[in-house]
């Protein structure tokens, strides 16, 4: 038995209720996680420049050409480590994760060790914004007060420095400007329903200004 084949949705824990329907599925591609999420290569710049520092300091102390290079094989050694980590590690996460657009809401099945499906209806999402790059994207929530989200459970779907107030985060989209489109008029769509229990006027009221005009 496959990890999710539980889900009587796929990325869903549950059966859809009735009027739910699914617009978007995708997942993050794991070389944007790699690059953009985890910051690749700023860490192999940040080994590489320490190896070569060490072994700059070696040949200014007068170290032979060999003992120089050999200087820069325990930090080049740790560098390709701490690389291998992430690499796996981003693989594993764009393997695990899931997003879903509905016609009411966010769903994130996320979590490498410990799987968690997060609901976050549109109810509750201030704005969303696509941050794009080459061959992707990030698209960035913000939830109204007083929702919001868990930073553990999240991680690494969440903006960065937001601790205060965790915004989630659809990482790594390889199509992320087709799902900005369909979130927002997924969002827009939601917001132009009527709110249960509020009347509305069966008569648009006049413009501001058109009443003056009217009586005189």
């Amino acid at each position: 038995m496959r990890e999710h084949e539980h889900e009587p949705v796929i990325g869903l824990p549950e059966a859809l209720p009735a009027g739910e329907t699914v617009l978007w599925q995708g997942a993050p591609g794991w070389t944007g996680l790699a690059f953009h999420t985890f910051r690749l290569g700023w860490l192999a710049a940040y080994f590489a420049a320490i190896a070569a520092w060490g072994a700059a300091v070696a040949l200014q102390e007068g170290a032979s050409p060999g003992a120089a290079a050999a200087a820069m094989a325990w930090p080049l050694a740790l560098g390709a480590a701490a690389l291998g980590l992430v690499t796996g590690f981003a693989i594993l996460a764009a393997r695990t994760t899931l997003y879903t657009i509905t016609n009411r809401r966010l769903v994130l099945r996320v979590g490498v060790a410990l799987p968690t499906t997060v609901n976050i209806p549109f109810a509750s999402i201030r704005d969303a914004g696509l941050r794009p790059w080459r061959g992707g994207g990030d698209i960035r929530l913000a939830l109204l007060p007083p929702h919001r989200a868990s930073y553990v459970g999240l991680w690494p779907h969440l903006r960065g420095f937001r601790l205060a107030q965790p915004q989630p985060v659809l990482r790594a989209l390889p199509d992320a400007e087709a799902a900005g489109r369909i979130l927002a008029r997924a969002l827009a769509m939601h917001a132009a329903l009527p709110v249960p229990g509020r009347v509305r006027p069966a008569v648009a009221p006049a413009p501001v200004g058109a009443t003056g005009a009217a009586a005189a």
